[in-house]
């Protein structure tokens, strides 16, 4: 008896991790439903073998649409990844209600929504894997970032209760946590910038070297996605954390080891908050 080729669903897969990890699973022969806002963005992918399907995470009766579509054409849905985000960055005190929300769609409540959707079809099929890109970001709080750290650590903690509640349903549930990944990543979260108040007008050096931090040294993005799904498809299932890229391990390490006071210190000294 033949296996059944992988249906996998990722979401953002029109440029940086997205279109990485789409293009390495396309080498592995899985079926990939590559989805992203503008359809066309994607011409790439589809060269390569890949499904475009439009999708913006945010609208709930498209998410539906979306996963009830592959699941017609497909018969089953095997993996869904969730990779859609973004950065925002700035002081707490200068993001505005509109931004933090619209951080918090995106990167939380699009996925767990998603997440719901899918896990009611894996539940009848009888299995499943749910796959959420989360961050370093999340573990380790830095100045300037603290929404974009929030919505990470947010995910993280629905992923570990996940993890738990579908495992009797044969579903399970990763967290990908990518340290520094070359990618648009800095470009997006620059033009997201609210507004600095003069409060924070002398900081600017500092809010500009926190939003371009994710490319320092930053790991390729074909090499991070090459590790992520040789982990994801190998035989004997997925962990349930990847960390992987520059950073990715030392930064919850130290996070862990080293006393808030003294990692606050070091922070403020290196994002000019001294």
């Amino acid at each position: 008896m033949s296996v059944p080729t992988p249906v996998i669903v990722i979401t953002g897969a029109s440029s940086g991790i997205g279109k990485a990890l789409s293009e390495a699973l396309l080498t592995q022969g899985v079926s990939l439903i590559a989805t992203a806002r503008d359809p066309a963005s994607l011409s790439s992918l589809v060269a390569l073998g890949a499904h475009a399907l439009p999708l913006d995470v945010t609208d709930k009766s498209a998410c539906e649409t979306l996963l009830q579509q592959v699941s017609d054409d497909f018969g089953h849905i095997d993996m869904l990844i969730n990779n859609a985000g973004y950065g925002q960055m700035g002081p707490m005190l200068a993001v505005d209600e509109n931004q933090l929300r619209h951080q918090f769609d995106v990167n939380l409540f699009a996925p767990l929504r998603l997440c719901q959707l899918a896990a009611k079809q894996m539940k009848r099929q009888g299995h499943g894997c749910l796959v959420n890109i989360g961050s370093v970001s999340g573990i380790t709080v830095t100045p300037f970032a603290g929404v974009y750290c929030a919505s990470k650590a947010a995910l993280h903690a629905i992923d570990e209760a996940l993890q738990m509640e579908l495992a009797p349903f044969n579903i399970k549930v990763v967290t990908v946590q990518p340290g520094a990944i070359a990618s648009n990543f800095a470009n997006a979260a620059e033009s997201a910038l609210p507004d600095i108040n003069s409060e924070y007008a002398d900081y600017s050096a500092g809010i500009a070297k926190r939003t371009a931090m994710s490319q320092q040294n930053a790991t390729p993005a074909k090499q991070f996605a090459d590790h992520v799904v040789r982990e994801l498809l190998r035989p004997g299932g997925p962990p349930l954390l990847i960390r992987y890229g520059h950073g990715a391990r030392l930064l919850p390490l130290l996070a862990y080891l080293v006393p808030r006071r003294l990692r606050h210190k070091l922070l403020k000294r290196a994002f000019g908050l001294g």
